[in-house]
């Protein structure tokens, strides 16, 4: 049965305790409240994380000469930038739609109570043992790391000599020399043949460490750099009708992922079909049944498949049960405050469906 907005605020004020301080609160029915509850059935929003990743590759110094000292075939000759999509991650979650409000209505007897979800959602009836929800993983930011012409390493490498030269052709030569002497330095280390040895072995890793870090910064002005990054973006989605490469939002050479009417972009697509709407459960008659007097309303989510494209790659594809594309039902609520064997019901807060129904005698310890 659908109610008004008074009845949902005076059950609310009727508060009496909290199953989790965090997330839930425990609602009861009374007589201040003509043991009556009022609630909302979820709508299903899609929150959708784009990773976007970053590469700027820059030509070092020497990426002429790559070929001839290092046998390097494919050295970074020019400076590029790029974005595109990592990865996508769809998570669901309910929101009250607090449009279709319903009273779950009681009579004097046992004292049933709601657990109420953050969201005003219901979770829960005469239990508080509900399922503790997992927080979605989603991807995180990852700023650019320095690249190996970037470290205290890349000013040590540079000898007065490479300084002095005014040839590029002599600094490449006197590069790779020094190349080549840092590897049969660290080769000597390795099997002992040192001239000076370190005293242990986590010196030994030091010196070991610091080779790996100068061969890399001269060997980076052979071969050029890469820096990654990434930016990640989160964007709510009511699903609805079907929709065929709805934009979403864009992917900028410039400035990553931007807005989805900013044209400056590639677009990031959504397509969505509807494959199953919720149905009414059928009597011995296989007919529709009606709903219940002071019924305890649930959803029957309907489903659609769903798809996130970009560049004509799939970077999400799955399937998606929603309340929206359902109908709503309900219990009967007799057993629900029943002296001698009251029920309990569990809720899915995204969808509204039933998760659980049975005796609360059953699950105690």
């Amino acid at each position: 049965m659908k109610y008004n907005r008074a009845l949902l605020i005076s059950a609310c004020l009727l508060a009496i305790g909290a199953g989790n301080a965090q997330t839930t609160q425990k609602f009861s029915a009374t007589k201040a409240n003509d043991y009556g509850l009022v609630y909302s059935l979820p709508v299903t929003v899609l929150d959708i994380t784009i990773e976007a990743e970053h590469v700027v590759k820059e030509p070092g110094e020497f990426y002429l000469y790559a070929k001839k000292y290092l046998n390097v075939d494919n050295p970074i000759t020019k400076k590029s930038e790029s974005w595109s999509v990592k990865s996508v991650v769809v998570n669901a979650r309910g929101v009250a739609n607090n449009s279709e409000r319903y009273l779950m209505q009681f009579k004097p007897g046992y004292t049933p109570y709601l657990i109420m979800d953050e969201n005003n959602l219901p979770v829960a009836i005469n239990t508080e043992n509900v399922p503790v929800a997992e927080d979605p993983v989603i991807p995180v930011p990852v700023s650019a790391k320095p690249t190996p012409l970037q470290t205290p390493a890349a000013n040590q490498v540079i000898t007065a000599e490479m300084l002095q030269s005014q040839s590029v052709a002599k600094r490449a030569e006197l590069a790779a020399q020094r190349i080549y002497e840092l590897r049969q330095s660290r080769s000597d280390l390795i099997t002992g043949q040192a001239d000076q040895m370190p005293p242990d072995g986590k010196a030994m890793q030091i010196v070991i460490d610091e080779i790996a870090a100068q061969e890399a910064a001269l060997t980076a002005m052979f071969v050029g750099t890469t820096q990654t990054e990434t930016d990640v973006n989160t964007i709510t989605y009511t699903p609805g009708d079907d929709v065929s490469r709805k934009v979403i939002a864009r992917i900028s050479a410039i400035g990553g992922i931007v807005d989805a009417n900013d044209l400056s972009g590639d677009p990031i697509t959504l397509s969505l079909r509807v494959t199953d709407r919720g149905r009414l459960p059928l009597n011995e008659k296989g007919q529709p049944k009606e709903f219940p007097k002071g019924g305890i309303a649930y959803c029957i989510p309907g489903s659609a498949s769903l798809s996130i494209s970009f560049r004509g790659d799939v970077m999400w594809e799955g399937s998606i049960d929603a309340a929206q594309y359902g109908i709503v039902f309900g219990l009967d609520p007799k057993p629900f405050n029943d002296r001698k064997d009251p029920s309990y019901l569990i809720l899915n807060p995204v969808t509204g469906a039933i998760r659980e129904l049975g005796s609360v005698a059953v699950v105690q310890p």
